[in-house]
């Protein structure tokens, strides 16, 4: 057990100043003021003068540290992954596997479940980005995997020994019946890579479709007479994941999202891919290649091709480009994401019976250290 005297800590969206945290295990189990009590003073076995925030929750991570998990679906490539991000403060993520064949689906779903039996602290879960997706709007997916879903892949996704699930799905080509048995087979339901009409979209909100998938990339747009998968996102009360990190968004997209959606309602994440804490540019990417220049990354036909973003960048940009308030920020990459996962009872915030798991912000905003299970790790 260690007590920290954290002297500005967000708790509840509001800055609270000499905070005394106890944890046990990893978890926070106690929180209460500073006071003049010797007995109190004297059980502080740390101080923190930086500020906290709660550690960066990330629904959406392709690769990092050189590795790509479609590459390489192994427990190792996730540890992997996991370290390479949390340098940049997030502390729960969860693997995602991009369009492939079936047998890559069975070995990724392996991977994170030998990740959760071993009690990786990292791994809440999966996210499978496709392959039940739309060629007209596949971004960098590979069309010869595009296919409608099957009983060996629905098998895969309603595991129980996956943590959460996470699937998106084009609702064009993923029926109103079948997303609605995802979800009751507790599977979380998102929308993108899709281009299907307005209608199309609230039929599988209604079927139980609960987000979407990096909101605005490719997806149907919203026009005058036809409001797309953007409108739906929009007009919906459901979650939108968002990369933030100027190469996919116009800066004023992500501010009418903002504005529209709320921070309760707008999640970050980065879709990165192997080249997050990893200094190779060039990384082997199914039959092709992804070059980094500059904070993009491309195919070599110049087609976007995930992101080299980290969450912390994320949330720096939002801050400094788009004018979101850090508070904002923060509940953006810890508190939607968590409670749209449904983990929210555990981690994603600071507060009694969550994980100990923080990001240390200097005063100009820098990444100072970050905490896992209450044991600084960077």
């Amino acid at each position: 057990m260690k007590t920290i005297l954290a002297e500005n800590v967000l708790i509840n969206g509001k800055w609270e100043k000499d905070q005394v945290l106890t944890i046990k295990e990893g978890v926070i189990t106690h929180i209460e003021a500073l006071s003049n009590s010797k007995k109190q003073r004297e059980k502080i076995s740390e101080r923190v003068s930086n500020r906290l925030i709660p550690g960066y929750i990330d629904t959406q991570v392709n690769g990092g540290g050189g590795v790509m998990f479609n590459h390489a679906p192994t427990f190792k490539s996730i540890s992997t992954m996991a370290k390479a991000h949390r340098k940049f403060g997030t502390t729960t993520l969860f693997p995602t596997l991009i369009t492939d064949d079936i047998a890559t689906i069975e070995s990724a779903a392996n991977a994170v479940s030998e990740a959760i039996e071993s009690g990786h602290p990292s791994v809440e879960g999966i996210h499978f980005e496709g392959p039940h997706l739309s060629v007209e709007k596949k971004g960098v997916h590979l069309s010869k995997y595009i296919r409608p879903l099957t009983d060996r892949e629905l098998a895969t996704y309603t595991r129980k020994n996956l943590g959460k699930v996470m699937i998106t799905v084009a609702p064009e080509n993923t029926s109103s019946d079948v997303i609605r048995d995802l979800v009751n087979q507790g599977v979380i339901v998102a929308l993108g890579h899709s281009n299907a009409s307005f209608e199309v979209v609230e039929r599988a909100i209604e079927a139980g479709a609960t987000g979407f998938t990096h909101l605005y990339n490719a997806m149907s747009p919203f026009t005058s007479r036809e409001p797309g998968m953007v409108g739906a996102a929009l007009l919906s009360n459901n979650a939108c994941g968002i990369i933030v990190d100027h190469q996919h968004l116009h800066p004023k997209a992500v501010e009418l999202a903002y504005k529209t959606k709320g921070p309760s309602q707008l999640m970050l994440v980065t879709d990165a891919m192997a080249h997050v804490g990893a200094d190779e540019d060039v990384i082997e990417f199914f039959d092709t290649h992804i070059t980094r220049v500059g904070n993009k990354l491309t195919t070599p036909d110049g087609t976007l091709a995930g992101s080299c973003l980290d969450m912390h960048g994320a949330v720096i940009n939002c801050v400094n480009d788009i004018g979101i308030s850090l508070e904002d920020a923060s509940y953006m990459a810890s508190a939607t994401p968590s409670t749209f996962m449904g983990i929210n009872e555990r981690v994603g915030s600071i507060a009694v019976d969550q994980k100990a798991n923080f990001v240390e912000l200097s005063e100009d905003n820098a990444l100072a250290n970050v905490w896992q299970n209450g044991e600084v790790c960077v």
